[in-house]
């Protein structure tokens, strides 16, 4: 394999003892552990084909792959979209979600047809927003808007009640919670999705939502960095800017996000906001290595899985076509693209990059061992 891959098992020898005799009697444990699931992965990613790799990097929805115009059931023609496109993960929307059998019926036969296991996920923040919770017939538990929540024990139990719900219907990744602190009081994208505005409060409330979905095997979503609250526009339909200095940044929408990343957060969503006094690309920030790069892997530190939001929002599809903003966005950092437009002209954009040197294979292998481990950690993978 590549340079990291050789790293990365030169490091599991030393952390297993296969180094010299003498160090063997001092590995913790949890260190041999630890170096067994790197093994596993290691040896799975060493086996998958460059295509396997990429397509591994896709979040997409059933209809994406299926050509179906809604997807209530996994059949054959579940089976044969993922033989062709062996995505990482899918996302379920409330057209997706009819009755508790249904659910669990769609979700087992789509996990077995597909090689690697999948991310399953769902936007289910509570309140207004809520693909399950919406629905009475899936009998899971009507939390309140986010805006009035206001104490840590009342949203650790939320984060226990969001896991163990979509747990229950084999849910493994929840898109959830919203960490934007409301900077601009009439922000429309965000508003009371929004623990509110301040970033001390706001980031006390997500990092118990964090710990009660993530104890509950559930993976734990932050969105949308680096923070919706000051726009006054919605990217869901075109561009969306803030003013923010980095300074300001920093003392106020980073804040949340920091402490979902330390409370055990495993993925952190990329907004399309652009910012236009914080850096120099002047791009949106799931297409921005300043944004991606720097400021969430270098400054906050987050080693998780970087996902863009919906590739198939205005922000993004009224400027760039799928392959360039698939190939911008995996060059900025992110690890995970969600909803590109087409997914095989995002993978066959990405494989193109590869090859010809753009991306190096490293980058793509670095982001999959991350989803691999991932996986690993939440028992996804068998």
């Amino acid at each position: 394999m590549k340079e990291f891959l050789a790293l990365l098992v030169s490091a599991i020898m030393t952390l297993s003892g296969c180094t010299a005799a003498e160090d063997e009697a001092v590995v913790p444990t949890e260190s041999i552990e630890e170096s067994i699931d790197d093994a596993a992965v290691l040896q799975l990613l060493s086996q998958m084909t460059l295509d396997e790799k990429i397509y591994q990097m896709m979040f997409v929805t059933a209809e994406s792959i299926t050509g179906a115009k809604s997807v209530t059931a996994a059949g054959e023609a579940t089976r044969t979209a993922l033989e062709k496109y062996p995505v990482g993960g899918i996302i379920y929307f409330g057209s997706n979600i009819v009755s508790p059998e249904q659910v669990t019926q769609m979700i087992t036969n789509t996990q077995s047809y597909s090689k690697i296991p999948l991310f399953i996920g769902v936007d289910e923040e509570g309140g207004r927003v809520a693909r399950l919770g919406n629905k009475k017939a899936m009998g899971t538990t009507k939390l309140p808007t986010m805006k009035n929540v206001k104490s840590a024990q009342e949203a650790y139990a939320i984060g226990q009640t969001l896991g163990q719900d979509l747990k229950k219907y084999m849910f493994n990744v929840d898109f959830a919670p919203v960490a934007d602190v409301i900077v601009y009081e009439k922000n429309s994208e965000i508003g009371d999705r929004s623990f509110g505005s301040d970033p001390y409060q706001v980031g006390d409330m997500v990092q118990w939502v964090v710990k009660g979905l993530e104890e509950n095997g559930v993976s734990s979503v932050l969105k949308h960095f680096p923070g919706h609250g000051s726009t006054k526009t919605n990217s869901h339909t075109g561009k969306s800017e803030s003013t923010r200095t980095l300074d300001e940044l920093r003392g106020c929408e980073f804040i949340p996000f920091k402490m979902g990343i330390d409370a055990g957060c495993d993925f952190v969503m990329v907004s399309h906001m652009t910012l236009t006094n914080a850096t120099e690309e002047k791009l949106p920030s799931s297409l921005s290595y300043e944004v991606i790069t720097q400021m969430l892997k270098g400054e906050l530190g987050f080693d998780g899985i970087c996902i863009t939001d919906s590739l198939s929002m205005g922000a993004i599809t009224t400027v760039y076509d799928g392959a360039t903003a698939a190939v911008m966005a995996v060059k900025a950092g992110a690890d995970m693209l969600l909803m590109s437009p087409d997914v095989l002209t995002a993978k066959d954009a990405i494989k193109a990059a590869v090859e010809n040197g753009e991306i190096t294979e490293d980058k793509i292998d670095e982001s999959v061992y991350k989803i691999l481990m991932i996986k690993q950690k939440k028992g996804i993978l068998q």
